[in-house]
């Protein structure tokens, strides 16, 4: 079992060494399609893991409120629904798509299912928590929960880059430099701050 773990994160690895930028990858759209990160080149993105059955679901409200907000500058979101979290993604692409639009009127481009922590996790978010590991819970009321949480399933799980829970967020400037870590607890207002300096800074 070891030697297959191994076999596995080297294969990671040499994976992640090969795509050095994240305009290298490319992911599934809702119909199953390869889109290229590359179409995204010169914008600021926020990727971001989700789930339709979570306590931090109604984040998709703010999030739509943010790409309306600033999507004529230059922003987008590329949402990942992910099912490893307490199995709070359930049902199909369609069914979730169907959710978040007619709950939430969400317009930002939406993808394929994934898993984002494991063996089969997406290239992708295992090149995004390489740029960005985990920095901590903010301690408000809500990241002092999460940090308990978290305590109880894995005593060491400050020390690794896993994805914690859902609505974990990824902010990508107009280079494509993975610049920030938003864990989904932490204040959204700091996240719009941000966006707006890179936005400023074209």
């Amino acid at each position: 079992m070891k030697k297959v773990l191994f076999v596995l994160m080297s294969f990671v690895a040499m994976t992640l060494s090969a795509q050095n930028s994240l305009y290298d990858f490319s992911v599934k759209d809702l119909e199953g399609e390869n889109v290229s990160m590359k179409d995204y080149s010169g914008k600021v993105l926020l990727i971001v893991n989700t789930a339709t059955k979570c306590g931090f679901t109604p984040q998709y409200k703010e999030l739509e409120a943010l790409y309306e907000k600033y999507q004529a500058n230059g922003f987008t979101i590329l949402d990942f629904p992910c099912n490893q979290f307490g199995e709070q993604a359930p049902g199909t692409n369609e069914e979730i798509h169907e959710f978040c639009t007619l709950n939430y009127n969400t317009q930002f481009p939406q993808f394929d299912k994934i898993d984002v922590n494991g063996e089969n996790q997406s290239p992708l978010f295992a090149f995004l928590k390489e740029k960005q590991g985990f920095k901590g819970f903010e301690q408000n009321e809500t990241g002092q929960r999460m940090e308990q949480m978290m305590a109880r399933r894995d005593p060491d799980f400050k020390n690794k880059s896993d994805i914690k829970w859902n609505f974990t967020k990824f902010l990508v400037n107009q280079q494509g430099e993975v610049v920030a870590r938003f864990e989904p607890s932490d204040d959204l207002g700091k996240l719009e701050e941000m966006i707006n300096s890179l936005l400023a800074n074209r």
